[in-house]
């Protein structure tokens, strides 16, 4: 149950990736033509494998994560107060090297969680493949191949939203929008990453909507479990 879940011991988090290469046309011979096979699922009509190479971020063997963020409660002034960081560089080794060692330092018990929006389904294996192809060592958190449903210590805002029913996905933005959560949407959205990491050069501009979504994901949980929303001057960035 939720509730039995303490709230400092949970780490919510949210990636931001991109794919491997600015462009089709400079992906690695052998790349585009694994590409092209993926890109059959992918394409519409008249469409090319190029002309969807901007879905290759969704996918840990074409992508790669340019930061990822997370926060954490804990009490400053005997008031609940939200933290929240970012890991992000061009460099991805160095990202995930930060955060694998983060989760394996102070998130390695069997009381410590995990939560994202759709993290079952996306971030946390995400995470754990990049790592594994960087030969970097997956946090005992992550590394749940094996693992019996109960020792798995994953939550997922998305899932615990369908209450068991399977037949749709909601997006975090409409969920904040219903439970009335200030809207953590930024001057950008999920689709215009790839654009501004490679075009733009501006990862501190993706690492603050990414950051953003973080709040909007420990809001979401504080709602699913009946608790107030922390206000503004309790959200701490760092």
């Amino acid at each position: 149950m939720l509730k039995d879940i303490d709230l400092e011991k949970i780490l919510f988090l949210d990636i931001e990736t991109v794919s491997q290469y600015p462009n089709y046309e400079q992906m690695t011979d052998k790349l585009k033509s694994l590409w092209d096979k993926k890109a059959n699922y992918l394409i519409k009509d008249e469409q090319t494998p190029a002309d969807v190479y901007d879905k290759a971020a969704i996918y840990a063997e074409f992508g790669k994560i340019v930061t990822i963020s997370f926060g954490y409660f804990r009490k400053k002034n005997d008031k609940t107060a939200l933290f929240v960081k970012s890991a992000y560089s061009d460099n991805e080794r160095e990202v995930l090297l930060k955060f694998n060692r983060l989760l394996d330092g102070y998130f390695n018990t069997e009381r410590h969680y995990l939560c994202a929006h759709n993290g079952k389904e996306f971030d946390f294996p995400y995470i754990a493949r990049r790592s594994l192809i960087h030969g970097i060592k997956v946090a005992d958190i992550l590394n749940t191949p094996g693992a019996k449903p109960w020792e798995i210590r994953h939550l997922d805002t998305l899932e615990l939203w369908k209450f068991g029913d399977y037949k749709h996905w909601t997006s975090l933005d409409l969920l904040t929008t219903i439970f009335n959560i200030p809207s953590p949407k930024t001057d950008i959205d999920g689709s215009m990453v790839g654009k501004v990491y490679w075009e733009e050069k501006n990862l501190e501009r993706i690492s603050k909507y990414c950051k953003n979504d973080v709040v909007a994901i420990a809001q979401l949980y504080l709602k699913y479990i009946n608790k107030p929303l922390i206000p503004q001057e309790l959200i701490f960035f760092k």
